[in-house]
């Protein structure tokens, strides 16, 4: 499905390929001889999105660019099923695994790869032709990984980088339910462009 928000429509190379049940929305880029497969999200929601040449991203992926940021995604990159992008940039010959998430602020350089269920978190650069490997989460810069279960030193960094702020606007809270229905309330608000929308194909 191919649609227009806030009078951006997507712009999709001839030599590229967009299944049937893919949307795309909004002011998103598809280079030549790139194929977004089936399921695909990629949502322009208040910034661009730019996807290169020979590019694949594969089966019920996720790429949005909210108010956070624009995601850029270079040439011969790979994003795996179930993968989730958000306001990050991606270099060149990159390999993002099945369930791989790469948050705001991200940078992932060329010729890395994340493999299965990796998360490279806020503000992170993974340096070219690193590897963060199966479950692991990449935190800071200079970049640390860590596996899973040390989850203490992951905040230690993680808090500093204020995700709360960076992405919904608002100051970190002890209090969780308050600051949820304000994240809730701003993201409401933002995500009612989207009431709006004109179907170009579906």
């Amino acid at each position: 499905m191919i649609i227009k928000h806030q009078n951006k429509t997507p712009r999709i190379s001839k030599e590229a390929y967009v299944a049937p049940n893919a949307t795309l929305c909004g002011d998103v880029t598809i280079g030549k001889n790139s194929r977004i497969m089936f399921g695909a999200q990629i949502i322009a929601e208040s910034n661009p999105i730019t996807i290169g040449e020979n590019c694949i991203v594969l089966q019920n992926a996720v790429i949005r660019a909210p108010q956070a940021g624009n995601v850029n995604i270079g040439n011969n990159c790979l994003i795996g099923p179930n993968a989730h992008l958000a306001s990050c940039t991606i270099g060149n010959d990159v390999f993002i695994a099945t369930g791989a998430s790469i948050f705001h602020g991200a940078k992932v350089m060329d010729g890395a790869e994340i493999r299965i269920n990796g998360i490279v978190h806020l503000k992170t650069i993974i340096p070219k032709n690193e590897i963060l490997p199966i479950g692991w989460i990449a935190v800071g810069n200079p970049m640390q990984m860590f596996p899973p279960k040390d989850h203490e030193q992951i905040w230690e960094i993680q808090r500093e980088l204020n995700f709360p702020k960076l992405v919904y606007g608002i100051e970190p809270s002890d209090e969780l339910p308050t600051e949820n229905k304000s994240l809730c309330t701003i993201m409401s608000k933002r995500l009612s462009t989207h009431m709006k929308d004109e179907i170009i194909t579906s």
